[in-house]
């Protein structure tokens, strides 16, 4: 592809992913599920007007990175640790169930491989964090009982299905499921966690120093970017998913982190403010090519959709998605409006769902049809909650503790 032609495309992504992603919230509606719209519309799957080539996979590829490190940037164990075990529970059953429940569809039922049906179980354990946020902070109950217990568990899905990506990957690249490679990668990640809190120290110091003697601005954008990049650059190194560098950069430089046994480290709010502050344009102008990258791989047109597989497939885990999730809820001991609540506000997949899809069609693990069902699924889980939380409240809010 020429220079002019590669601005010319990346000019009509960006444009239509931001047009549409208005138009999704104007709707009410995740601005994600406007810019996986955008990539459909442009892409083989109605005009045809734009090709994945490498440039804009390459671009993708950052964007992943940084939208990782953007939810390790917000992640706060802090409200784990606040809900406590009710968090765990919800968490725990909202990330085992779907993933049991994904697993055995495939494997049993659609009798795919064991590879496909693990990374098809990994995809349904995901929960959007970000929708959850955004959507409880619309209803102003963010701070409820309801709220806190949902964004604890996300935290801990997020950890999980992050070290659970990274398995999938190694899977991927090797070929099958190895308990070598899988310890490998468990140690790997192991060692993030506990370095994070230490090399976020260090690095904040020496950031913050550099700083405020520098005659230029720009310098915090610059040095964290090239820090993302070195994480990304370790993980793969060691054998681990670029993007988990990119979650474990976010996590060490996130001022609501702490070390799991609770030694709380001090780190300067304002400063770590200002970093959220000045990384957000980047993240914001990378991650939209991820997403209208994932429409663009999707090719609707090669699809059988007089076939039952892709109506019975998309349904029976969008099933599996919902039941997991919401099952975990069930087994607290609040009211029942309360219950139902936190399991929808954790049905949600959006743009960490998207990844582990995305995964498995660069691997060649998923088909084309299994691929449009599991983008399917992910764009239901997406789009539908929001409406029900939103309904739900007005109906039911009052009966909440």
């Amino acid at each position: 592809m020429h220079a002019h032609d590669f601005f010319l495309n990346l000019l009509i992504i960006l444009l239509t992913a931001r047009v549409f992603a208005e138009l999704a919230t104007r709707l009410k509606s995740p601005a994600v599920i406007g810019e996986l719209f955008a990539g459909v519309v442009l892409g083989p799957s109605l005009l045809g007007w734009i090709e994945p080539t490498e440039a804009i996979r390459l671009m993708a590829g950052i964007g992943i990175i940084l939208l990782l490190f953007e939810v390790g940037l917000e992640t706060d164990v802090r409200r784990l640790v606040r809900t406590g075990l009710e968090s765990v529970v919800v968490a725990l059953a909202g990330f085992i169930l779907p993933l049991l429940l994904g697993f055995g569809l495939a494997y049993w039922l659609f009798e795919l491989s064991l590879l496909v049906s693990l990374f098809i179980g990994g995809t349904l354990t995901a929960t959007s964090i970000g929708i959850t946020v955004r959507v409880l902070g619309d209803l102003k109950r963010q701070h409820s009982k309801e709220g806190q217990i949902v964004l604890g568990a996300a935290v801990l899905d997020d950890v999980m299905g992050v070290v659970l990506l990274a398995l999938l990957y190694e899977f991927s690249i090797g070929g099958g499921v190895s308990l070598v490679n899988t310890g490998k990668v468990l140690i790997f990640v192991a060692a993030f966690f506990v370095l994070a809190p230490a090399a976020a120290k260090l690095m904040s110091v020496v950031i913050k120093r550099f700083d405020a003697s520098s005659e230029i601005p720009g310098l915090i954008p610059t040095t964290i970017v090239s820090l993302v990049l070195f994480f990304a650059w370790l993980a793969h190194a060691i054998g681990a998913p670029e993007l988990l560098g990119g979650f474990a950069a976010g996590l060490a430089l996130s001022r609501r982190f702490f070390l799991p046994l609770g030694v709380a480290l001090h780190a300067d709010e304002a400063f770590a403010g200002r970093i959220e502050t000045q990384m957000k344009p980047i993240v914001q102008l990378f991650t939209p090519i991820f997403f209208v990258m994932v429409g663009l791989s999707l090719n609707l047109r090669e699809i059988d959709w007089g076939s039952a597989f892709i109506w019975i497939f998309s349904l029976s885990l969008l099933v599996a998605a919902v039941a997991g999730k919401v099952f975990g809820a069930l087994l607290l001991k609040e009211n029942w409006p309360t219950r139902w609540m936190i399991g929808t506000a954790m049905i949600p997949r959006g743009e960490v769902g998207l990844i582990f899809a995305e995964l498995g069609r660069e691997s060649e693990i998923f088909s084309n049809e299994i691929y449009a069902g599991m983008v399917i699924v992910i764009a239901l889980t997406t789009l539908l909650p929001p409406f029900i939380m939103k309904w739900y409240y007005g109906r039911c809010g009052a009966q909440m503790a």
